[in-house]
């Protein structure tokens, strides 16, 4: 039985199924894997909802381009070429070599703020067919 399973439970037993359990983590804490697994998929979200998902098992390579104002990191699946741009993005690169983000979210460029490129922001994501 999972986790969640016996709290939803638990919480209709004491008659209020619908309130949140105060231990429960809201999706953003959630968008790295907490442990070691196996099967893991990593989920690109554009800004205009548009989502894509890729299994790790099926990366095959990863390559980090620093630049002046903007970085690059290409990803190589079997299927597909993944470009992400944006800033800071050697700590998500880093943690790429783990498998471990989960999602990616793709911010619009005009909202971001100088103070959030000290951390890693993603602004354009490109996926194409690998040949």
């Amino acid at each position: 039985m999972s986790q969640s399973f016996k709290l939803r439970f638990d919480q209709m037993r004491d008659g209020d199924p619908t309130a949140p359990e105060a231990t429960e983590a809201p999706l953003g804490l959630h968008s790295i894997y907490p442990t070691v697994g196996y099967t893991r998929n990593l989920c690109l979200v554009w800004p205009d909802g548009r989502k894509l998902f890729a299994n790790y098992a099926y990366l095959v390579a990863g390559e980090f381009e620093p630049g002046d104002e903007t970085n690059m990191i290409r990803l190589s699946f079997s299927a597909q070429l993944i470009t992400l741009r944006g800033y800071g993005l050697e700590p998500l690169f880093i943690a790429l070599l783990d498998h471990l983000p989960r999602f990616i979210l793709a911010s619009d460029p005009r909202y971001v703020l100088d103070e959030d490129k000290a951390n890693a922001v993603v602004i354009e994501m490109a996926v194409e067919k690998n040949e």
